[in-house]
C-alpha cells in the first residue's frame, strides 16, 4: 500500500464558525498552470468562497489564488470562477441538496494531494447568532477545564 503525501494549503476557519457541517466531499479543480504555482507556494484565501452549482457544474467563486510573481502578463485572473471535478451523480445529488434542503456548499480545505489540486467541501447550514455564542460558550468552557486538569497534574 503506497501511502499518500497530502501538504493543506489553505483552510477555511470562518466555515467552522459560521455554519453546521454535514457531508463532505473531495473535488478536484481545473487550474491554468500559473494558478498550480502559486497554490504550491501557499498563496491562497478561501475566506470569503462558496461553491455554486450551474448548468449541471459546480463552479468555486469568490476563491482568492494569488498572481504567480515570476509568471508574464498572461497570468490567471486571482478571482476567477474555478471549475470543481466530480462524478456525475455527485454532482446531481449536491445541486439537489443545495437546491431543496436550503443547503449551501462550503469549501473547508484546499490541499495538494499526490501532486495534484483537491478542495473538501462540506455541505452546510447557517448558523444563528445564539449557535455561534453557544459553541464560543463551549469552547471556553472545554479550554477552562484543560487548564483545571493541568493544574490539578502539575499538584501532584
Amino acid at each position: 500500500m503506497k501511502a499518500v503525501a497530502i501538504k493543506t494549503v489553505a483552510t477555511n476557519r470562518k466555515a467552522y464558525h459560521n455554519y453546521h457541517l454535514e457531508d463532505t466531499v473531495e473535488a478536484g479543480i481545473v487550474l491554468t498552470g500559473t494558478e498550480i504555482k502559486s497554490i504550491r507556494a501557499g498563496r491562497v484565501s478561501l475566506s470569503d468562497a462558496y461553491v455554486k452549482p450551474e448548468a449541471g457544474e459546480l463552479w468555486l467563486v469568490n476563491a482568492h489564488i494569488a498572481r504567480y510573481e515570476a509568471g508574464s502578463y498572461l497570468s490567471h485572473e486571482p478571482r476567477r470562477p474555478r471549475k470543481l471535478l466530480l462524478h456525475r451523480k455527485q454532482i446531481d445529488s449536491l445541486t439537489s441538496k443545495v437546491q431543496e434542503k436550503g443547503l449551501t456548499l462550503v469549501p473547508l480545505k484546499l490541499y495538494i494531494k499526490d501532486s495534484i489540486a483537491k478542495v473538501e467541501m462540506a455541505l452546510a447550514r447557517g448558523k444563528k447568532l445564539y449557535d455561534k455564542r453557544e459553541s464560543i460558550a463551549r469552547r471556553e468552557v472545554e479550554r477552562q477545564i484543560g487548564q483545571a486538569i493541568k493544574r490539578q497534574d502539575l499538584r501532584r
